[in-house]
């Protein structure tokens, strides 16, 4: 059989199935020497290197992308029609705004990044490699099919392989999400990704890169397409906002044409007028507000890695969760001992105790070394003074110990091994049988021990070893629960083992098992009500995602294997836990850099403080666009003039819209159950603040114009209009950023120093009068800032409040 092209699936499939010696055959290698140098060369340039390349987005690209949107595109017609009429000023303003926000966007998104690239890096594992006769290392991307691999404890699985000789313990947790070692011998798969955990063993390279279980994995991640939600919202806001301008510009336009009046003459401000109705500085705000709550969360043991994800988490409703290494510790500790014939549990644990060794790492044996330790089990002057260990042939673990009453060997293994080499009645094993039955159905792996007597072994009972959960996962589903958070439990495990796990962790009885004659199908319909799934493959995680997402739910992933990567991308939540595995943490958005899951709650916390604030910044624009709008169209309306220049509204724009950026900074609590993006009530709620504010504005314009005399000059009636417009909209920050009364907490100092700044540096400039803005009285400033502080707090946030009462979407 000749070597097929590196694509040929037919190919790799059936050297999958093939012998030891088969696929040797196969592959063109003598097992004895291995590949030589020009071989393996030739491959490597065939097949490529053993790694999975990642698509990496050009960031001119990225940059440029910033240009492209309902938002950009409004903003380049903008600048296009203020060319044509011969408008530069204007022209290059909105060009500024326009570029100062893509900057913002794609600077905060590079940082990310570049921090997630450094997670990636992966660690060169090196190999050993039998070539032309003679043993070397090798970096794992320098292998190609046909290379013989020596393994030994503690070795990463770096392909797909065939054990050729010899026979290994693999931790395949990361790959299946199994906690439970499975042993490989001649003739037996293993998969790259897997971790070594003990005996050696030679095995024979079949599948590198891409085409490995881990590779194929990789690229079932590339292809998972997670939900951008923020982006949808941005679009519902300039949709609302344009058609509310448009209609109101649209009327003026008309009404000016019909009293005889040239368009020309006011196109420049009917142009600033829709630019003032486009959230220019929405994007930024979600940037800024997004990166601050990233600095925060770094702060509380969560690394964003997708800037997007902190304002997901506040609206997400269900988080799936891997169990092994996440919900659990990835670590066997002994649940139970059942001890036989009279033997004491201390006796049992003994025996189990020294036909143990530290030295080999090995999980059953550390289950009992710590269960001995914490229990304070005395040695009785035992020592161990030789030991076998596991070994996939024998299936158990054999110590020679000397004790003052004598010699003697223990062991311990699988039970029907163990059983096969002890003296035991029929009565004995059936009941042996018996407990070990009952230990699986209430998820344990069962362990029999046996101590040599005078004629042979004897059983001295059986233990009971499991997986625990760790100490605060049943904390953090409590809190999580209480926010609004259901947690769903996603394991490879069986179903007993899971439904054990989740009594124990408060999840819930409706545990779910996959690919049975009893199971469930990851897209039923009953994945709503399911408290987790066992028995599932990789892509039932995947899959059992994207069915929560089309069922329109927001939804969080935690995991730590390669098996987990492709649901962690495809979710709006991705979170990686501390011990992750690189593909892990490249996948997900969010990365644990402390053990445990007690940084989740704090990124769904902190993920609802940002969305508070992000709705506070669209709730204000919303006022003040409408207030604007109305306000200067009712008064020419009204007096046949527009009481605002150009150049105020370019002002008013700069002055208000970018300030309140520093609502980022601001202490904003997050809702007690998932955030909405009501776009609709919020543009109601707005509407009506707004309606009361353009009639407290319409009499200080009277009042400006009759006490001060301000509407006899155009110029001043212009400064005076601006004033209006702009103090209103000062106050009106400090009414909508909270949802109860204004008072209920204090504004952060950033807001509270950029807002003071604004408030002096306009009265400054319209009381001492600056070119294209005329200056008015002291008086008249003053007037319009108490009206307005007096009105803004007191009368509208009043308002408000009954407003919120009556739309009960506004959280």
């Amino acid at each position: 059989m000749a070597i097929q092209p590196p694509d040929s699936k037919d190919w790799a499939e059936s050297l999958l199935k093939m012998s030891c010696q088969e696929a040797a055959g196969a592959l063109q290698v003598d097992p004895e020497r291995g590949l030589s140098g020009p071989e393996a060369g030739e491959r490597l340039e065939r097949f490529g290197p053993n790694q999975v390349d990642e698509d990496k987005p050009n960031p001119w690209i990225q940059f440029l992308l910033k240009f492209w949107g309902l938002t950009a595109w409004m903003l380049e017609a903008t600048v296009g029609l203020a060319l044509l009429r011969h408008r530069p000023l204007d022209a290059g303003i909105v060009a500024a705004l326009l570029v100062l926000n893509a900057v913002l966007g794609f600077v905060q998104e590079q940082r990310a990044s570049r921090a997630v690239e450094a997670l990636k890096r992966k660690l060169q594992v090196k190999v050993r490699v039998l070539r032309g006769g003679a043993w070397s290392l090798v970096e794992a991307p320098a292998l190609v099919p046909g290379d013989l691999v020596r393994l030994r404890m503690g070795d990463f699985v770096p392909a797909d392989l065939k054990v050729f000789s010899g026979g290994v313990q693999a931790d395949l947790s990361a790959l299946t999400g199994e906690s439970e070692p499975q042993v490989a011998e001649a003739g037996d798969l293993l998969k790259s990704g897997a971790v070594v955990r003990g005996g050696e063993a030679t095995a024979l390279v079949l599948l590198t890169g891409a085409r490995t279980f881990f590779g194929k994995t990789t690229q079932l991640v590339q292809t998972a397409k997670p939900k951008l939600h923020f982006e949808a919202v941005i679009g519902r806001v300039v949709k609302w906002l344009l058609a509310l301008s448009g209609g109101l510009l649209v009327l003026a336009a008309g009404l000016w044409t019909l009293r005889g009046g040239d368009l020309l003459e006011i196109f420049p401000l009917m142009l600033i007028l829709l630019v003032s109705a486009i959230p220019v500085a929405l994007p930024a705000m979600f940037t800024m507000t997004l990166a601050l709550g990233s600095v925060e969360l770094v702060k509380r043991g969560a690394l964003v890695t997708r800037l997007s994800a902190p304002e997901d988490a506040a609206r997400m409703d269900v988080l799936c969760s891997d169990k092994t290494g996440t919900l659990t510790a990835n670590r066997l500790t002994l649940a139970a001992l059942a001890p036989l014939d009279g033997t004491g549990e201390e006796e049992l644990l003994r025996c189990a105790m020294f036909c143990s060794q530290e030295a080999n790492h090995d999980p059953i044996d550390l289950a009992f070394l710590n269960a001995g330790q914490e229990r304070g089990v005395p040695d009785k002057g035992w020592r161990q003074e030789s030991f076998t260990p596991f070994d996939p042939k024998t299936r158990r673990t054999e110590a020679l110990i000397s004790a003052p009453e004598g010699g003697f060997r223990v062991m311990k293994g699988a039970l029907e091994t163990v059983l096969a080499a002890c003296h035991a009645a029929p009565a004995q094993e059936e009941e042996c049988r018996g407990r070990a039955d009952r230990f699986a159905r209430d998820g344990y792996r069962t362990l029999a021990v046996a101590r040599e007597g005078g004629d042979g072994f004897h059983l001295v009972g059986l233990a009971a070893l499991v997986d625990p959960p760790r100490p605060d996962s049943r904390k953090v589903i409590e809190t999580l629960k209480a926010l609004g958070v259901r947690v769903k439990m996603l394991t490879g495990d069986a179903l007993p083992v899971a439904r054990r796990i989740g009594e124990d962790l408060g999840l819930g009885s409706r545990i779910l098992g996959l690919h049975s004659s009893t199971g469930a199908e990851a897209d039923a319909p009953d994945i709503d009500e399911a408290d987790g799934f066992a028995g599932i493959y990789p892509e039932d995680k995947y899959r059992i995602v994207s069915g929560l997402q089309e069922r329109n739910h927001v939804v969080g992933m935690t995991g730590d294997g390669v098996n987990d990567a492709p649901a962690l991308k495809q979710a709006e939540v991705g979170v990686a836990v501390e011990s992750a595995t690189d593909v892990a943490k490249g996948a997900a958005s969010v990365v644990l850099t402390r053990e445990g899951l007690s940084a989740v709650p704090d990124l769904v916390e902190v993920g609802r403080s940002i969305h508070q604030r992000v709705e506070t910044w669209i709730l204000n624009k919303i006022i003040k666009t409408f207030q604007t709008l109305v306000f200067v169209v009712a008064a020419f309306l009204v007096t046949g003039r527009f009481i605002v220049s150009t150049f105020d509204m370019v002002l008013l724009l700069f002055l208000v819209d970018f300030v309140t950026l520093s609502l980022a900074t601001d202490r904003a609590k997050g809702s007690l159950k998932p955030a909405r993006w009501e776009v609709d009530k919020l543009v109601q709620a707005g509407l009506g603040i707004g309606l009361f504010s353009i009639l407290e504005a319409f009499g200080l314009l009277w009042a400006g114009w009759h006490w001060f005399g301000l509407g006899a000059h155009d110029a001043q009636a212009h400064t005076f209009g601006f004033e209006i417009l702009f103090y209103f909209g000062m106050f009106t920050v400090l009414v909508v950023r909270e949802k109860g009364p204004f008072w209920s907490s204090r504004p952060s100092w950033p807001l509270m120093t950029a807002v003071g700044v604004d408030l002096l540096l306009a009265g400054v400039l319209a009381t001492a009068g600056i070119p294209g803005l005329a200056r008015v009285p002291l008086g008249a400033t003053l007037m319009v800032a108490g009206a307005a502080l007096v009105f803004g707090l007191f009368v509208n946030d009043r308002i408000k409040l009954l407003l919120f009462r009556g739309l009960h979407g506004i959280s």
